[in-house]
């Protein structure tokens, strides 16, 4: 027990050091967001005179978005880390999925089941790859195993059940990292945009107050510098909706087929032993 307890450890330390670390990205987002900020929304060539602390060009969106202030970087961070983990979690489930189709891997390893063919299964599992059938794998090492033990029906079966919830256990967190910092940015994103536009409109009506007659086209400007943080934020938010959405899917996807297959395992075991 113990010896298992410390392969467990070892393999939970190898799990932890897979992916890219949020943190990492985060800080990678905020450089790039920052230098977008400055070098290409804060262009001269954007803006009247060619100097950013004058008005942007008629219909130029590039200067109005440097005119959101503050909150637009922030705002360019967040988005850009949904984008960048959202690539790196379609390559990481792609590769813990495996090589062919889910769904054909989980029938044909069934029917070899089906057939007592524990070989043949292991080789769909060798071939297929990837985490799901890393976990199977386990589950038909440890079915093997408890065919040479001396122990009761009931226990071979709890032992088995045992390894398939440890090997899930190990590789689930590698398939759901990163998606808790996608799921935070869907309402964070939205958050910045409209407090972004709440300082906007702040600065336009204090303006308006102070002016001694009104300029429409300075308030109108003025609202729509602020209302970019909105537009923003809710593309920001409305990505990480939909990419949280896509890997929450696929991940639920295979965990089906993993307790597809535990079920599986214990079920014949429990049918021809």
């Amino acid at each position: 027990m113990e010896t298992r307890k410390q392969t467990g450890t070892a393999k939970r330390e190898g799990k932890k050091s897979r992916g890219i670390s949020s943190a990492i990205v985060i800080v990678v987002a905020l450089i790039l967001a920052e230098s977008f900020f400055y070098f290409v929304l804060g262009s001269g060539s954007n803006f009247q005179d060619g100097n950013n602390a004058n008005e942007p060009l008629p219909g130029n969106m590039l200067g109005t978005m440097f005119k959101g202030g503050f909150v637009v970087p922030i705002i360019l961070t967040l988005l850009l880390t949904v984008i960048i983990l959202s690539v790196e979690r379609f390559f990481a489930l792609g590769k813990a999925k495996g090589k062919g189709n889910l769904i054909n891997f989980v029938y044909d390893v069934k029917a070899d089941l089906r057939k007592g063919n524990i070989s043949s299964a292991e080789a769909h599992c060798a071939k297929q790859k990837g985490s799901v059938a890393a976990i199977v794998d386990a589950g038909l090492k440890k079915y093997k195993e408890m065919e040479t033990q001396d122990l009761a029906k009931e226990t071979k079966i709890e032992e088995i059940k045992a390894e398939i919830e440890e090997a899930t256990a190990l590789e689930l967190p590698s398939m759901q990292q990163n998606l808790a910092v996608i799921a935070t940015i869907s309402t964070l994103g939205t958050l910045m945009g409209l407090f972004g536009t709440v300082l906007g409109m702040i600065k336009s009506f204090a303006a308006l107050g102070t002016a001694g007659a009104v300029d429409s086209v300075a308030l109108s400007v003025g609202i729509s510098e602020a209302l970019v943080n909105t537009a923003t934020g809710i593309a920001t938010g409305a990505l990480a909706i939909i990419s949280y959405s896509y890997f929450s899917g696929k991940i639920d996807n295979m965990t089906y087929a993993i307790d597809e297959m535990g079920f599986a395992l214990t079920q014949t075991y429990a049918e021809t032993h």
